[in-house]
């Protein structure tokens, strides 16, 4: 098997790109009239409460990145416990995803064409109402999701503290889009009639996914 020769001047210019590309801001704020425990991965885990605001420096080039906020933690000193939605493993500072059922911002920077993309995603089910929007760059379009789903979930979705998305429920190929050929479901239809421009689905990417220039800074609401 042969490997392509990659020369200096290409490791250089690579170099040269990612120093030049500035780092993105993510402002998350809580907008609830109650304490959320932030998350993200890259950037740990804060504690927010009402009006509370964290701001995370994100490396341009960063791939698979997502915020969510946590409800119902408790914390021992040393940063461990538990959250009764979008829990990362028992810790404070997260080091992985959180668990379902969490509303999603993700995000990806400074890929192909130089642009940063980012979504509202509701794969992994509704915890939380969530905005989530550029604030610099002459990108103005944002993603809401403020819909009662909670208050509207079927029974079968339910969960304490959120709204199960049916992949979570049921782990099949029909919802879960394994084979990668699926298609919308009552389920699905659920969530994106409530929230147009979110994920409902694994395959919903045509109406789900925005684009901003890479560089962009964004603000993820809370309980907007």
């Amino acid at each position: 098997m042969k490997f392509k020769t990659v020369s200096i001047f290409s490791f250089s210019f690579i170099a040269l790109y990612f120093t030049v590309a500035t780092a993105a801001i993510i402002n998350i704020r809580n907008n609830c009239p109650y304490t959320v425990w932030a998350a993200a991965v890259p950037g740990g885990g804060r504690q927010l409460d009402r009006g509370g605001v964290w701001d995370l420096n994100v490396n341009p080039g960063t791939t698979g990145a997502r915020v969510w906020a946590r409800t119902k933690c408790q914390f021992d000193g040393a940063g461990r416990g538990r959250c009764e939605t979008g829990d990362c493993g028992g810790l404070l500072q997260c080091q992985a995803y959180g668990a379902p059922p969490n509303t999603l911002a993700e995000y990806a920077l400074n890929q192909f064409n130089n642009k940063d993309f980012f979504d509202i995603s509701l794969v992994d089910g509704f915890n939380i109402p969530m905005d989530f929007s550029p604030t610099s760059g002459g990108c103005t379009r944002g993603i809401r999701c403020t819909a009662d789903i909670i208050g509207q979930c079927p029974n079968q979705l339910k969960a304490p503290g959120g709204c199960n998305n049916p992949c979570t429920v049921f782990r099949t190929d029909q919802y879960c889009c394994n084979s990668g050929n699926c298609r919308p479901t009552d389920f699905s239809r659920f969530f994106k009639t409530r929230c147009p421009d979110a994920y409902s689905y694994p395959k919903d990417d045509q109406t789900s996914t925005f684009t901003c220039p890479g560089g962009t800074n964004y603000r993820v609401v809370f309980c907007p």
